[in-house]
């Protein structure tokens, strides 16, 4: 049996000159399924403790009213969802909802608003929001859209920990999914934030119609970042009524299983996370992406303006997986 993944030596020194082509990559997601896992149960415990999860809570600290045409979100302006268009949060509020995601295990308070990209009052608001969240001893992360010279630097100086911006999907599908703002923009987003010094948070998301070598391009892109993101959230696709995608087909459960575990094999320091569409999952579902390599959730009722599994059910399936945070 081919053992693509094992055969490459995973150390600190060569992480970064391991680039992967599209057609390793690909190589892996066509792996016979449980040989595919094999090689990324091992890689995870060579880089992670055995049943750790890590558990991040995500807040929309300003709902809705976004000029992009994010085929995927129920945010945007051009689109006719449920959603209402809201005013970005009072910190106050948004301290209250950290200190209660704190107490129910949450370790990193994570904050979405639905700009293009922040203003500059937007960005000194923000920041004390990442101060007062910082001063209750959690990790901080914000996705606030494009930044702006200077304003990762602020960012950085608040405290903030972690800045999300995904590249959502492989390059050459990306203007399938979005017309509004360039694939450059996101690269030239996290460029400044890693000039900064903050820790880059990027993902994508899967089932958007995307072939299986897309799936394998976009894994591809987020390896071979330099350096690779610290943290990686694989969304699955929500269909919301009113958007393009709404009428999606399905993916297949165990391609997403593979994603996961192709995106372990490829960042192995990384933290792996379930995103978006857990709550579409069935347990056994979730059990086999924590066996493919996932080791970290969003963890609470609702992730920006969609459906999330509720706590209680989340401590439910950690209790009969023997995972731990």
């Amino acid at each position: 049996m081919e053992t693509i993944a094992l055969s490459r030596t995973h150390n600190a020194d060569q992480l970064d000159i391991n680039k992967w082509s599209i057609t390793e990559v690909t190589k892996l997601f066509e792996l016979p399924f449980m040989e595919l896992m094999f090689q990324a149960q091992t890689i995870h415990r060579q880089f992670h403790p055995v049943g750790e999860v890590q558990l991040s809570t995500l807040l929309s600290i300003k709902t809705g009213g976004c000029p992009e045409d994010c085929s995927y979100c129920p945010q945007s302006s051009r689109y006719t969802t449920n959603v209402e268009k809201e005013k970005l949060m009072a910190v106050e509020e948004v301290v209250k909802a950290a200190q209660a995601a704190k107490e129910q295990g949450a370790s990193r308070f994570c904050m979405g608003a639905a700009w293009r990209g922040p203003k500059e009052h937007q960005v000194e608001v923000v920041s004390e929001m990442v101060r007062q969240v910082k001063a209750l001893g959690m990790e901080t992360c914000v996705t606030l859209g494009m930044l702006k010279d200077g304003q990762a630097e602020q960012l950085k100086e608040a405290g903030l920990d972690y800045y999300n911006h995904n590249i959502d999907t492989a390059p050459e599908f990306y203007g399938n999914i979005i017309t509004t703002r360039t694939y450059q923009d996101r690269l030239d987003t996290l460029e400044r934030v890693r000039n900064a010094g903050i820790n880059v948070c990027c993902g994508g998301i899967v089932g958007l119609g995307e072939s299986r070598r897309e799936r394998a391009g976009l894994l591809a892109e987020l390896a071979n970042m330099n350096p690779p993101s610290q943290s990686v959230p694989i969304n699955h696709l929500v269909k919301v009524a009113g958007t393009p995608l709404a009428d999606e087909e399905d993916l297949d459960p165990f391609e997403f299983i593979r994603t996961i575990a192709v995106a372990r094999i490829l960042m192995p320091n990384a933290k792996v996370r379930l995103s978006a569409g857990r709550e579409q999952m069935d347990d056994g579902t979730q059990a086999l992406c924590f066996m493919a390599g996932a080791n970290s959730i969003f963890y609470g009722d609702c992730l920006l303006t969609t459906a999330n599994p509720q706590r209680e059910k989340d401590q439910a399936l950690f209790e009969r997986l023997d995972l731990y945070s």
